[in-house]
């Protein structure tokens, strides 16, 4: 029996930040966090680190930003450090086999859905846009695949009708870092056994681009409202007018029919604009074009017009 692990610990975004608290809060041993390389980012491009790094540092942890994790420097390292773990929360790269064989108790990630559904990168979003009610978390022991290892604890959570992918991950980082150290705690005072999943049941969740924003607006209003939702805040769900792009961030479904080809703005009260879809319409309650401010409809449509009959594409 083991009473606590020494471990390396890998992420990058806002979503591992939870648990990399938690583990520093806990009776486990962070030896070094490894982490992607600076990107710049915003409109200035200034060259920023990721999430991870900042609260590494914070914590006083030696921090590595390789390129690539399959260089013999950064292997034979990683070798002599003699981790009992890896904890893996969305770092962003494959771990080939022969990094997974180096610590002695193997790789531990956490993955934001209830496994074997929703594999892959964008697990929080498809759930949204699949219009599923329930999400979670699992831990795992990671296996050559993606998200394909075994099965150590997992968590469920609701989904709610007002939930973005943005407000989702939030609260299921939180549960991510309980999910962590529980199963931590377990493995070592061997109360956890690992399970198979049944691949039979796989779903997959693959990678957002910015393109996969774009609005379909033949699809059925219930499913528009969950698709922008799940786009929130990235990639975005968004749509053209004429040549000017909007980002919609906010909807609701209309109980009413129309006859109007899907994306025609509908005839409606001053300060509302509803919008046909492929079954039913919606009401946009919050937008932002391509180089504005993100406003509520009134305030927008207070300083452009947006006559009926005219066509997002």
């Amino acid at each position: 029996m083991t009473s606590s692990f020494n471990l390396i610990f890998m992420g990058t975004p806002d979503f591992a930040v939870p648990c990399l608290v938690a583990l520093h809060n806990s009776r486990h041993q962070v030896l070094k966090v490894i982490t992607q390389p600076d990107r710049p980012k915003g409109r200035g491009r200034k060259l920023t680190p990721p999430p991870i790094k900042e609260t590494a540092m914070e914590f006083g942890y030696p921090v590595l930003q390789p390129i690539s994790l399959q260089t013999p420097e950064l292997m034979t390292e990683l070798k002599s450090d003699a981790p009992d773990l890896f904890v893996v929360v969305a770092m962003g790269h494959i771990l080939k086999p022969e990094l997974l064989q180096i610590p002695s108790h193997g790789a531990v990630n956490i993955h934001a859905s209830l496994l074997p559904k929703y594999r892959g990168a964008a697990p929080i979003h498809w759930a949204i846009v699949n219009g599923e009610n329930t999400s979670g978390v699992s831990s795992m022991l990671m296996a050559d695949g993606v998200d394909t290892g075994d099965i150590l604890l997992s968590e469920s959570a609701p989904i709610y009708a007002d939930d973005t992918a943005g407000s989702l991950h939030d609260r299921l980082a939180r549960v991510g870092a309980s999910i962590l150290i529980q199963t931590l705690d377990g493995l070592a005072d061997e109360r956890i056994a690992p399970r198979p999943q049944d691949h039979t049941q796989a779903t997959y969740a693959p990678m957002l681009k910015k393109q996969d924003g774009h609005i379909n607006w033949q699809l059925p209003a219930r499913k528009l409202d969950a698709f922008i939702r799940g786009m929130t805040p990235w990639p975005g769900a968004f749509t053209f007018c004429g040549d000017k792009r909007l980002k919609i961030f906010k909807a609701h479904v209309h109980e009413a029919d129309t006859n109007q080809q899907p994306g025609t703005i509908l005839q409606s009260f001053p300060d509302e604009l509803r919008v046909a879809t492929g079954e039913g319409m919606i009401v946009i309650t919050e937008l932002q074009e391509a180089s504005g401010k993100r406003m509520c409809t009134p305030d927008y449509l207070c300083g452009c017009e947006m006559l009926p009959g005219t066509v997002f594409e």
